[in-house]
């Protein structure tokens, strides 16, 4: 309950921010366009970010007939979690790593890599996708997608700022130049503020994924272990 809270601060904070950056820019049309335009990109997230993720990295889906050891162990999960299995898919990537991705428990997807099936054992494995299906349970598929959105815009809004402020400095009076010179330390403030958000609101999420997760598989150290690996093992093969 204490994470939930936290993460509904942090977001309702990165809301607030991009709405400020919109007050900035526009005052109060400003703040209406930053809204409705937030609106609008959380609304593309929700019903479009597991299929843009999955082409992204072109997963490959992945049937019970080849590969049974996988479904059944996330069929064991997802009866623990109380979730309905989620689809499986693979990347074709020597990187180890997995990731779920949905808007919720019952339009939800799990992908893993070749190179985490290589690297780690049976039970290692089972801790990882424990994590995974701990996400889906959790809903931070879709949190942490709307956050993304929200942080990327924040991003390209001041890019576009800093750029406005540079190329107008040069043509404004003494007053003009002030507004100009606020709105380039805005500029480069507001996504510095906008990463610290969104990497508070990631690590709240993964710490209660990894707990999540260690009750599902009843697992811990497996799931520790495996965690081990991976960071070691992306230091080699990011």
């Amino acid at each position: 309950m204490k994470n939930l809270f936290k993460t509904a601060f942090l977001l309702t904070l990165l809301t607030l921010l991009f709405i400020w950056i919109g007050a900035m820019v526009g005052g109060r049309l400003g703040v209406m366009t930053a809204f409705i335009f937030c609106l609008i990109m959380n609304f593309g997230a929700y019903w479009f970010s597991d299929k843009i993720v999955l082409k992204l990295y072109r997963a490959q889906p992945v049937l019970r007939s080849q590969d049974p050891g996988i479904y059944e162990a996330i069929e064991r999960l997802c009866a623990s979690a109380g979730i309905p299995m989620p689809n499986v898919y693979e990347i074709a990537s020597k990187t180890p790593n997995a990731f779920a991705t949905g808007r919720d428990p019952e339009h939800a997807a799990v992908a893993v890599t070749k190179g985490i099936r290589q690297m780690l054992s049976d039970d290692e494995l089972e801790g990882v996708l424990s994590h995974e299906i701990a996400h889906i349970k959790n809903r931070d598929t879709l949190i942490q997608t709307v956050v993304a959105t929200i942080a990327g815009a924040v991003s390209m809004i001041a890019y576009m700022i800093r750029w406005a402020a540079i190329f107008g400095m040069g043509s404004r009076d003494r007053r003009g130049s002030g507004n100009a010179i606020g709105l380039l330390a805005m500029a480069i403030i507001a996504p510095i503020a906008a990463m610290l958000i969104q990497l508070a609101i990631s690590r709240t999420r993964e710490y209660q994924a990894d707990s999540t997760g260690a009750r599902i598989s009843r697992k811990p150290l497996a799931l520790a272990s495996a965690l081990s690996k991976l960071v070691n093992a992306n230091a080699r093969i990011p």
